[in-house]
């Protein structure tokens, strides 16, 4: 069939209903080529992760993120010292290799250096026991690390199962569940620890001896079960404002129309639409968890000797912080890297998942 040409455009009849078509004009190669070109399809996911790596700040500290998560895995099956061994030349204990500064060596290892052995040097010096330093602040990276990720992990669950059910049932229900939140709310993280450590002690005793728990200590112990206790709080609140806003639109009230009970409407219909600003929350909670670590092993609540952590290291070095102030500096940088890097990552995971936020 040939294309109609502005010569072999019928007229329109006067008394017709029909559209004139002697107005329209055939689209041209080019106006037609611009409708075959369509936007790629993707999913909420990739859209979002395609945001993300456009912020430069959330890329910059997952490089960071990333090169710290290399060191404190490769870093100790390069380096030869142990994070709670006491350094010692041939044997022998030397005296002389307390308190060194970074990359410096002690006489005894002066010595073999010069008869020509090779000395792994220690970046960043020694303690006062006459540990390596850096190998203690690799290990205390870890210890602060995993203490985020394990917190994060069991204020998402706590939270999002208790949530779920207060925001989807509503009702009386509802304002008994979040009068206990209020109650939860109101009780000091700091004075539970304490509390709970004396109890740990006296309750297992030294139960604990030659198990993996006994290396974290009661201190360790009671800190994860306050953040069971406590720190879902502000999760459960999150998700329950989520529902709230979601289970009255129309996809869901289409599912409960058809039968389908009210775990499966929260699991399948509700939280997968928030799982982002879920997802967002729980990317937030890693560096508070860690500044809460951190804070109470300076002070002495945290891992048990000789288990370091970032924070008590810095404990540690606050006693000789005139004379030996690096000390002081490679705990505190290591927690402002840890947690700045979260922060940023957090804000432009909010940026690129969050749908409101979008332009």
């Amino acid at each position: 069939m040939s294309e109609y040409t502005p010569d072999t455009i019928p007229n329109k009849r006067p008394l017709s209903m029909q559209l004139d078509v002697g107005r329209f004009e055939p689209a041209t190669a080019e106006e037609k080529a611009q409708h075959d070109i369509m936007r790629e399809s993707t999913t909420f996911f990739r859209d979002g992760m395609r945001r993300l790596f456009k912020n430069p700040l959330a890329v910059m500290s997952i490089i960071a993120l990333a090169l710290l998560l290399i060191t404190i895995f490769v870093a100790p099956l390069i380096v030869p010292y142990g994070y709670s061994e006491v350094i010692k030349v041939d044997g022998k204990r030397d005296r002389s290799i307390t308190n060194l500064h970074p990359m410096s060596f002690s006489q005894m290892e002066q010595e073999k250096i010069a008869a020509g052995e090779y000395v792994f040097p220690h970046i960043f010096g020694t303690d006062e026991l006459g540990r390596d330093y850096f190998i203690r602040v690799v290990f205390g990276a870890r210890v602060s690390l995993a203490v985020g990720f394990f917190a994060s992990i069991i204020v998402l669950v706590i939270g999002l199962f208790y949530g779920s059910i207060s925001g989807y049932v509503g009702g009386k229900t509802d304002i008994i569940m979040m009068r206990i939140v209020d109650i939860i709310y109101s009780l000091p993280d700091t004075l539970m620890v304490i509390l709970l450590s004396v109890v740990l002690q006296q309750v297992l005793g030294d139960s604990l001896t030659g198990t993996v728990l006994a290396t974290l200590g009661n201190n360790m112990i009671s800190m994860f079960i306050v953040f069971g206790l406590l720190y879902w709080v502000g999760m459960a609140r999150l998700v329950r404002g989520q529902i709230l806003s979601i289970k009255n639109n129309e996809y869901v009230l289409a599912a409960r129309a058809l039968g389908a009970n009210a775990g499966r409407i929260i699991r399948k219909h509700i939280l997968p639409n928030c799982m982002s600003v879920i997802f967002i929350s729980t990317a937030l909670q890693i560096p508070s968890a860690i500044f809460t670590e951190s804070f109470l092993s300076f002070i002495g609540l945290g891992v048990q000797a000789p288990m370091p952590s970032l924070g008590s290291l810095a404990n540690l070095a606050r006693g000789g912080m005139q004379i030996f102030p690096y000390k002081m500096l490679f705990p505190a940088l290591g927690i402002c890297l840890i947690v700045l890097s979260f922060n940023l990552l957090g804000d432009g995971l909010r940026d690129a998942f969050d749908p409101k936020l979008r332009r």
